[in-house]
């Protein structure tokens, strides 16, 4: 779950602006129906403006998980130190190719490669291992 975090961080950061934006619409418009131009327009039952309360709550609880989500890969990427969180944060937060965080960093591409392959092998083996439960206690 947490690689899948890390490859998709970018568009999950753009759907959380996009949220962002529609709870604002939202807000916006539930303003016109209560204090507005549209205040004294009957609503029916069945209108977006009736449910508009309700569509802001779902688009906040939405906005929330997402936002907790980019939290926890930044949490993550922060757990990596020195290079290993440079690579990390060029490719998954900046967005760039691992041949551009080399040049940025000043390292061989194929170094670059090798160290992210190698921090993704242990993200892995931390996701799959089982802590014992006598450490737990």
């Amino acid at each position: 779950m947490l690689y899948e975090w890390l490859n998709d961080y970018r568009e999950l950061e753009d759907e959380v602006l996009l949220l962002d934006l529609k709870l604002e619409r939202s807000k916006r418009e539930l303003k016109r129906w209560t204090s507005g131009d549209l205040m004294k327009v009957k609503l029916t039952a069945e209108s977006n403006g009736a449910k508009l309360e309700d569509i802001i709550a779902s688009i906040e609880y939405e906005l929330a998980h997402k936002m907790n989500d980019l939290y926890d890969v930044k949490k993550l990427i922060g757990t990596f130190k020195g290079l290993d969180n440079q690579i990390l944060y060029g490719k998954y937060v900046e967005g760039k190719a691992l041949i551009d965080v080399a040049f940025e960093l000043g390292k061989s591409p194929n170094y670059i490669y090798n160290k992210h392959a190698q921090i993704m092998r242990t993200i892995e083996y931390v996701r799959t291992t089982e802590i014992p439960s006598k450490l737990l206690y």
